[in-house]
């Protein structure tokens, strides 16, 4: 935690994240993995994941009928102490808890978070707010349900449902909820790229970067985007069988990225993904294998979001400009020199 100089090299910062937090064994085992490799993560918690099925009209997305929702609520009593409790471990060990929003309502649904103003995107996060900060108040447990031990002040990023929303429509929500950064904007070119400000508020793309094992099999477009699901949809179009292929998919890919990035322009690198099953349990591995591989190298950090952003702040503006500026890395162009 200081300023570099212009003519040192930044060090490799890792972002790891997960959207969802629905599955208690996942947290479980990132959290195992993370005190292994020496690396905290963030989690995206979504709203409903906190909400009892039997109470799901407790919540109603913008412009929708009261309980309909496009993924699974929390569950019952028991499963809802377990995911708290997790939530509060991992809080409690240093990783970071974000906001995935509430029902999953994308472009596809009739009225979706693309669709949605400042005023329904307050909506939509103020019932986060209220399910987050008092999951036994809003299910009407008794004392003996735990409490949650993160303050809201803590919830300081995003990730929306399926990338989805308008950023003229999110960025006062976002001011006036406290939130300071967003990982949804995918990017506009091929390759990892510095974060940057847009209206006062950090921007973390998600990249679109090339991939040897796409390359290998002959792809007119060897790319994908640095998500789970995005692998599992460019490698067999979400089917559940591949499932060593899909994971060797991820993983060869995420090391080509580490590799591209770490001789290249040192961009903090941006890796998204679930708390998922998909594929027979084809991802979870392959991203606990990159942070056992990455997170301990010479000049890597694997950090929170929050980290990340208090590390950026100590820099010298004009020094951060000219890092922002460099070429991205993990294009492709540097595959056959790295040995790819």
């Amino acid at each position: 935690m200081r300023a570099f100089a212009a003519d040192e090299k930044p060090p490799q910062f890792v972002l790891y994240s997960f959207d969802g937090g629905y599955q208690n064994d996942r947290w479980d085992y990132f959290q195992d993995v993370a005190e292994e490799a020496d690396a905290k993560f963030t989690v995206y918690q979504s709203g409903i994941h906190l909400l009892a099925d039997e109470n799901r009209e407790f919540y109603q997305a913008p412009g929708n009928k009261p309980g309909y929702v496009n993924k699974e609520l929390g569950g019952d009593e028991a499963e809802i102490a377990a995911r708290v409790t997790n939530i509060n471990e991992a809080y409690a060990q240093g990783h970071e808890i974000g906001t995935h929003m509430n029902g999953h309502l994308c472009a596809t649904a009739d009225y979706g978070g693309d669709k949605w103003s400042t005023e329904e995107w307050l909506d939509e996060l103020g019932q986060f707010q209220e399910m987050f900060a008092d999951p036994r108040g809003v299910n009407g447990y008794g004392e003996d349900f735990p409490e949650m031990q993160v303050p809201l002040s803590a919830i300081q990023g995003t990730r929306l449902p399926c990338l989805d929303g308008t950023w003229k429509e999110l960025v006062p929500a976002f001011k006036e909820v406290g939130i300071e950064y967003d990982t949804s904007r995918g990017a506009d070119s091929v390759g990892v790229s510095w974060p940057y400000q847009d209206d006062g508020i950090w921007e973390f793309e998600m990249p679109i970067v090339y991939s040897p094992v796409l390359a290998e099999k002959g792809r007119d477009y060897p790319m994908v985007m640095a998500m789970d699901y995005n692998f599992w949809i460019s490698g067999n179009g979400g089917e559940e069988s591949d499932t060593e292929e899909l994971r060797q998919f991820q993983l060869e890919t995420y090391r080509y990225m580490y590799e591209s990035t770490y001789h290249g322009n040192r961009a903090p690198l941006v890796f998204g993904n679930h708390f998922n099953t998909w594929a027979g349990n084809a991802f979870n591995p392959a991203v606990a294998q990159s942070m056992r591989e990455f997170c301990g190298n010479e000049d890597t950090y694997c950090v929170t979001y929050q980290q990340m952003i208090d590390w950026l702040e100590l820099q010298d503006p004009e020094v951060l400009a000219a890092w922002q500026e460099r070429e991205a890395s993990a294009t492709g162009e540097d595959a056959a020199e790295l040995g790819w």
